[in-house]
């Protein structure tokens, strides 16, 4: 729904009505855009006063990016990417497949899967911390110890109720002809789910992708339960300790923050398209 059309503002002509609407429009750029530009303004400044808002940095620097070098920013951007990357992948590869079965396939006990998946959903990071850790610190059947590691960052975020639950949706719409087509012709399980069921589904791929991203980019309770050391430090994590860190200048945790946050704006303009798409594609089936 348009903003125009909720207020009323469609319908009416004029210059009244388009002085409203410029009014309305700048507003809402300045609120979603205005903090983003003052974060990119005053990474590339000397600033000393984080709130004084600037279309232009005064003094422009990349003196904060190459200081924050030596706070090993980079080293912590580099694991993030890591953990995103694989646990990215992992957790698509799982949705997939899980959905898959939840879609097209009926056996006993589904419906109680599908309502613990919803109960994982639920549940806030904080109560299952402590359990978390220790069964990452001896990891049952393997008794393996995953403290300390990229693996215990990467393994828990391999399976998200969110992403099966939209896979399973959008793959309940994909008509069950096209399957029996395709196995009159000869082809087998494998190869209809890799050459019919996942190639329609990518604008729900678009959609758990980027929401997977961003969920495991912003992770903050699960690296710092892994981590013994601030050389497996995730940013986020790293955020903190810099902002509490009083030898780090102001300018050093803006470009740090900046890093932070270009990766998900990244993702969500590389997977737009698909994003867009999984999105309306619900509100015109059917």
């Amino acid at each position: 729904m348009r903003f125009d059309s909720a207020l009323g503002l469609e319908s009416r002509r004029g210059p009244a009505a388009t002085a409203a609407k410029v009014v309305l429009y700048a507003a809402m750029v300045l609120v979603f855009t205005g903090p983003l530009l003052g974060l990119l303004v005053s990474a590339f400044g000397r600033t000393l006063d984080p709130t004084a808002f600037s279309l232009w940095p005064d003094d422009f620097t990349l003196d904060n990016f190459v200081l924050a070098k030596d706070q090993n920013v980079y080293l912590y951007l580099l694991n993030s990417f890591v953990v995103v990357g694989f646990g990215l992948l992992l957790q698509m590869l799982v949705s997939v497949f899980a959905a898959y079965a939840l879609a097209r396939k009926r056996f006993r006990g589904m419906t109680f899967v599908m309502l613990l998946m919803l109960a994982t959903m639920m549940l806030p990071e904080e109560i299952i911390a402590i359990p978390l850790s220790l069964v990452l610190a001896d990891l049952p059947v393997l008794h393996l110890d995953l403290i300390g590691t990229y693996a215990g960052m990467i393994l828990p975020v391999g399976a998200w109720g969110f992403s099966i639950l939209v896979m399973t949706e959008f793959m309940k719409e994909v008509p069950v002809e096209l399957e029996e087509a395709a196995r009159i012709d000869g082809a087998g399980e494998f190869r209809i789910f890799a050459t019919i069921i996942v190639p329609l589904c990518r604008p729900a791929l678009g959609v758990i992708g980027v929401f997977g991203f961003t969920m495991i980019w912003d992770q903050y309770l699960l690296p710092l339960i892994v981590s013994t050391d601030s050389t497996t430090w995730t940013l986020p994590v790293a955020l903190r300790s810099l902002r509490s860190n009083e030898e780090v200048g102001i300018g050093v945790l803006l470009a740090a923050s900046l890093l932070a946050l270009l990766p998900s704006i990244i993702a969500f303009l590389a997977f737009q398209r698909q994003f867009m798409r999984g999105l309306t594609s619900g509100a015109v089936k059917g």
